[in-house]
């Protein structure tokens, strides 16, 4: 959790520079009819504010202080609250649909499950949405063994298990660009949390590391250039037969973390 939390620190910058969602990997897990939508660890609201622009109705929860106020102040239209996976501050089957972006594997896997099955309606959807660097080009490589380490690169995403108050688990990757700027990889490496948790030493390590990154052949002169990124989805549907008495025990819910 220390990790989990770290991120407050820099709000503001995590959501100037966080990579956004492809919408079509928003569609493909949500289908385009508006719904009623919870984003769980919803951070500064980055997925968020693309479900509400795709027309859903969106209850944003966060229990971090500082990234709920700038969520807030960065998007109207979206209910702000605050909250965990473990203790969603919503009624039973209120909502449709539940979201996750880059936060499901912060989640107690022994409690937040059953937690996410109460709140939806017979039939609802839970989407674990993360934003990846296509490692299609060397450099972006390079960008992802200096932040994560070499065994990054080839460890991918594990599987997602969501126990038994589930169906299956459904994949698909949604390739897209960001436009990106050497002073703004810089900016993102700053919100990562071997950045955040880092001692002074680690941070300059890093720093300098994205920064050498920035004088390579693929990047050297370039004042603006197209960072490519696979928006990752595991998505099921919670299963209306389980009881009532499920809903509320634990479910072994699986993942490891990355």
């Amino acid at each position: 959790m220390e990790h989990a939390r770290s991120f407050g620190s820099e709000a503001e910058r995590y959501d100037a520079y966080r990579p956004g969602y492809a919408p079509d990997a928003v569609r493909w897990a949500l289908g385009r009819r508006p719904l009623r939508v919870a984003d769980l660890g919803a951070g500064t609201g980055i997925l968020s504010r693309l479900l509400r622009d795709l027309g859903h109705d969106v209850v944003a929860v966060e229990p971090d202080d500082r990234m709920r106020h700038r969520l807030a102040e960065a998007s109207p239209g979206v209910e702000v609250l605050t909250g965990t996976a473990e203790a969603v501050p919503l009624p039973a089957a209120s909502v449709d649909a539940v979201v996750a972006g880059q936060a499901f594997h912060w989640f107690d896997p022994e409690r937040a499950p059953a937690e996410i099955a109460r709140v939806l309606r017979p039939e609802g959807v839970f989407a674990a949405l993360w934003n990846d660097a296509d490692l299609g080009v060397p450099w972006t490589v390079r960008f992802v063994e200096i932040i994560d380490g070499a065994d990054a690169v080839t460890a991918g995403r594990p599987a997602v298990d969501l126990g038994p108050l589930f169906g299956p688990v459904a994949t698909a990757g949604f390739r897209h660009d960001i436009r990106m700027t050497p002073d703004g990889l810089v900016n993102l490496t700053m919100t990562r949390s071997p950045y955040l948790v880092g001692s002074a030493a680690d941070r300059r390590t890093l720093l300098d590391a994205v920064r050498r990154l920035t004088t390579t052949p693929d990047l050297a002169g370039r004042d603006h250039f197209p960072m490519p990124h696979v928006t990752r989805v595991h998505r099921a549907t919670v299963l209306t037969g389980a009881p009532a008495t499920a809903r509320s025990s634990r479910s072994g819910w699986r993942v490891r973390p990355r």
